[in-house]
């Protein structure tokens, strides 16, 4: 199977967009909870296109090594603390769901 590189593009820019998630609370406003989890994310979203960015100028010579290592290292240390609150989530989620009734 062969993939097209602009298919492949306009999938990751369309992924790259801000989450209209479903988290609202009953009178129909978004929670603080929920603003707070989605900022977060937006955050990590960022620091990770930026550390692409740098990455691309690296492979392209315009950017110095030092910018690309430590935008690469910062992406790191984002990625871990996005995937170590959705383990918190998740975590939280199931104890809520072990709760009895």
């Amino acid at each position: 199977m062969t993939v097209n590189i602009n298919n492949a593009i306009a999938a990751y820019g369309k992924s790259m967009q801000p989450m209209d998630g479903g988290m609202e609370a009953r009178d129909g406003s978004k929670s603080e909870f929920a603003n707070l989890v989605q900022n977060f994310v937006a955050g990590g979203v960022d620091t990770l296109k930026q550390s692409e960015t740098k990455a691309l100028g690296g492979l392209a010579g315009t950017v110095d090594l030092t910018d690309v290592v430590t935008a690469i290292s910062k992406a790191e240390i984002t990625l871990q603390a996005v995937v170590a609150v959705r383990d918190k989530v998740i975590n939280g989620y199931q104890e809520i769901m072990r709760m009895p009734i």
